[in-house]
Order: C-alpha cells, then structure tokens, then sequence
C-alpha cells in the first residue's frame, strides 16, 4: 500500500489575545474557575475583517514558505475548519487555493467542525493512496467562532473557550514524512440538534425577528438533556475512537497525544487512560478550542518544541457536535 507522509505542518494565530479575566467579566465566570476548570488562559480573537479564508491562507503560505515551495506545485487542497465562513452558503477553498497561487489544484471542503483534524488526516491519505498521479495534498483550517458566542447566554458555557486560529498541512505521497497510519471515527446521530446556530438556514430563516431574538449566535436547546446524555458516553467514545486508531495502525499504545481543547478533568482522564505521562500530551489552554483546527496545531507545536522523539506515535484526537469522535496516527519520522 502507498505510504504517505505528513511532511509539514504550519500554523496562525492572530494577535489579539483575550486574557481569562476578560472572558471572567463577560461571562461572570470567575477567573479561577476558567483556568483551573475549562483549563482556559486566555484565547486568540480574529480582527476585524479577519475571515477563515484569510487566516488558513495565512497558514499556508508560512507552511509552503518554509518548505520552499510555491502553490503550484500543490496537486489538491482540502479545507477542513470552521462552517461558519465568509459567507452562507460559500466554499472557502476555492478563494484559499487562488489567495496562494494553487491554480492547478483539485480543491475540496469538507464539513466536519471539531473533529476535523482526524478526518482531514483519513482523507488526505485515502486521496493519495487512490490516486496514483498525486503527489501533494495540502489540508488547511481555520476557525472564527469566538463570534458565535453570546457571553450572557448560559447555554453555551461549554463553548466559552471558541476562539480563533488557523493551521496547515503538507501531505506527501511515497517516503519522506511522517508516516499517516490508521485511523477510526464514530458518530451518535442522537446528538445532532443539540447544538446549532439556530437561525439563517431553512429551518429558521433569517429575519428580524431572528436578529432581535439574537437567533444567530450558538446555542444548546435543552443542556440539561444534553449533558444527561453526553455525559456518560465521552469518554467512552473518545478512548474508543483512539483504540480502533490504534488497532488499524498496528500499534500498541500511544506516545504523544494532541487532542482538541476540552476541560482540564476531561483532558486529564483521557492523558491517564491512554497511560501517558502528563508531559506527554499537548494542552491548548493559551488558545481555547477552534473547531478542527486543534490537533494538527497542536502537533505543529510539539515538532518545533522538539517534545517528539523519533519512533513516536502520535495520536490525534478530536470530537464534533453532531455527534462524531475521531482519531489518527501519525509515526515520528526517524
């Protein structure tokens, strides 16, 4: 079977960073609370004007700047952030692919939000493996969601910590790279209208009322109901999506984790029921969560840290409303 590589990796983050204080006074959550218990620090806040496309073309060109490469020589690229785009009903890959001159790439967008890392890995590796005359996939994200959120609506405590990023990803076909091995997913389907911009699609169209109503930000319909039924299943679903990951990589057991941004006791339980070390896993508390960005960014972080070892394997992990758990493994090149 083809193997394929994970060659490159890139990220931004842009400069505004709103501190847990700040978000203590908008939520009236206090400050020890967002840092010891949403393992919160503080996020980064897109700038005016700053849209998803505009922060993964950013990434990308950093990432192909570093690789001495130009947008030419990227065969596909692949958006795999944030929904909530530019615009409704609007594909950002193709404005990417034109933002850094990738004018012969195959482009495609992918609809995946918080588990997108993991599934943006499977993709990109299937679509090398499948087709013999490809040689590059660059896989991009980005995420604006710190303005879905509504600091005075309860409801979405769990999402006080969306804010704003973007990374990139260079996948290679044939050696070279750090190998992409197995990956898994799974979804429960019975969580798919728990969260949910409610308005501006054709179930609740957009009008005054909705504007009034403040019916575009992001919202949980019942989170009692909601956190009844998740609850129990997290974790579960977390570590069994990180075992079938595993089983089809042939591996034992992981050596490095880089999940999506959750609370610390989550984080936590799932560092001690992998049988890592603490020290062993990347914890975004400096960023908050940005939709499928995290993994990846999170692993752009451990490579240039230089906290991986050859031989490593490394296990990206991620969940998404709706509701899927997702993860990947990538091999530390030698």
């Amino acid at each position: 079977m083809r193997r394929v590589g994970l060659a490159a990796t890139a990220a931004y983050l842009p400069s505004r960073w709103m501190t847990a204080a700040e978000i203590g006074e908008l939520s009236g959550i206090p400050e020890d609370v967002l840092i010891g218990r949403f393992g919160l620090r503080g996020k980064h806040i897109a700038a005016d004007g700053e849209h998803v496309s505009d922060m993964a073309a950013t990434a990308a060109r950093r990432l192909l700047a570093e690789r001495g490469m130009s947008g030419r020589d990227v065969d596909a690229l692949v958006y795999f952030g944030s929904t909530w785009k530019d615009y409704e009903v609007w594909h950002a890959a193709p404005r990417i692919a034109h933002l850094i001159g990738a004018e012969r790439a195959a482009v495609l967008e992918m609809a995946y939000v918080s588990c997108g890392s993991p599934v943006a890995v499977r993709v990109c590796r299937d679509l090398l493996r499948a087709e013999n005359e490809m040689r590059t996939v660059l896989a991009v994200a980005a995420c604006r969601e710190s303005y879905l959120i509504d600091f005075a609506n309860p409801r979405v405590r769990f999402a006080y910590d969306f804010g704003d990023g973007a990374v990139a990803a260079l996948f290679v076909a044939g050696g070279g790279g750090h190998e992409v091995l197995g990956c898994h997913m799974l979804t429960d389907g019975s969580f798919a209208e728990d969260v949910m911009v409610p308005a501006g699609g054709s179930a609740e169209p957009a009008s005054i009322a909705t504007v009034r109503d403040r019916r575009h930000f992001l919202d949980v319909r019942d989170p009692v109901s909601m956190k009844r039924r998740l609850d129990p299943v997290t974790l579960p679903n977390f570590l069994a999506a990180a075992r079938g990951a595993l089983d089809r990589s042939g591996v034992e057991r992981a050596d490095f984790l880089c999940g999506i941004h959750v609370k610390r006791s989550l984080h936590d339980a799932l560092v001690k029921e992998l049988g890592l070390a603490p020290d062993r896993a990347e914890y975004l508390d400096d960023t908050g969560h940005m939709s499928g960005v995290d993994p990846l960014l999170g692993l752009d972080r451990a490579l240039r840290a230089g906290r991986l070892r050859p031989g490593d394997h490394v296990l990206l992990l991620a969940a998404g409303t709706g509701y899927t758990w997702a993860a990947s493994v990538v091999r530390i090149h030698e």
